[in-house]
């Protein structure tokens, strides 16, 4: 489903910034129905990865594959479901307006859309307030509805940017019973997120990312035994600490 092979990606100097290496010589793989998270502080890399793999920015050596094709190829973008960290919606539209709009971007059929609109409106507890401009959505019922539009078009391939992102507890493990469903229906999903207990809950395995660096990709169980950790996140500080303490 992905493969993101020798990424390098330099941001050039600007006025008053130096040139600034993003990415170096990162690799992973996304294979059909796991779920991969990245994490890392920030400044590690992980918005780069994203921006790179919606194909936004171009990396400057290595190799990207989304579904067996470039990410540049318009006919795969049909086919995955992004999530943006924070969406700018037109203030007068409605989520009826934006998930009309997307499945006809898809090339969905009337009825199906229809279906499908229904289907994530009521699954996300958006039903009711369908026809009110998003401009009035709480920042929770935002990300719902960022992803009612991620997946109306029923993709293989989900991309999430920090999904938890303005959530409350109840609405946090919404989401994730969402994910987990999402997993069981074999979907394939990357997610990014800060909220490491997420990542070890719902994840199959993990890129750690650190200043540009890939420092572990493999299961949250496997860093924990060599960390000797009894937790994801006490593992993930301590080989972060201990890559800062060696630099």
């Amino acid at each position: 489903m992905i493969q993101f092979d020798h990424i390098w990606k330099i941001y050039p100097k600007q006025i008053g910034i130096k040139a600034h290496t993003a990415l170096k010589n990162v690799s992973f793989f996304l294979d059909k129905g796991e779920t991969l998270g990245l994490v890392g502080a920030n400044g590690a890399g992980k918005s780069t990865c994203m921006r790179l793999l919606m194909d936004f920015i171009r990396p400057d050596k290595g190799t990207i594959r989304l579904l067996s094709e470039s990410p540049s190829n318009p006919a795969i973008r049909r086919k995955i479901g992004y999530l943006p960290e924070t969406a700018c919606f037109p203030s007068n539209l409605s989520v009826m307006d934006m998930l009309r709009f997307t499945g006809a971007a898809c090339h969905i059929s009337s009825a199906p859309l229809s279906e499908s609109i229904e289907k994530w409106l009521k699954l996300l507890n958006l039903w009711e307030v369908r026809n009110r401009p998003l401009r009035i959505y709480s920042k929770g019922m935002q990300q719902r509805a960022n992803f009612a539009i991620a997946l109306v078009c029923d993709p293989e391939l989900l991309i999430l940017d920090e999904p938890m992102s303005g959530l409350d507890p109840i609405g946090r493990d919404d989401i994730i019973s969402l994910i987990q469903m999402l997993k069981a229906e074999g979907k394939s999903i990357l997610f990014c997120s800060h909220l490491l207990e997420d990542v070890d809950r719902l994840v199959d395995r993990v890129l750690v990312l650190h200043k540009g660096e890939m420092l572990f990709h493999g299961k949250p169980s496997d860093l924990c035994e060599r960390r000797q950790s009894s937790s994801f996140v006490d593992a993930f500080i301590g080989l972060v600490k201990m890559k800062n303490d060696n630099a």
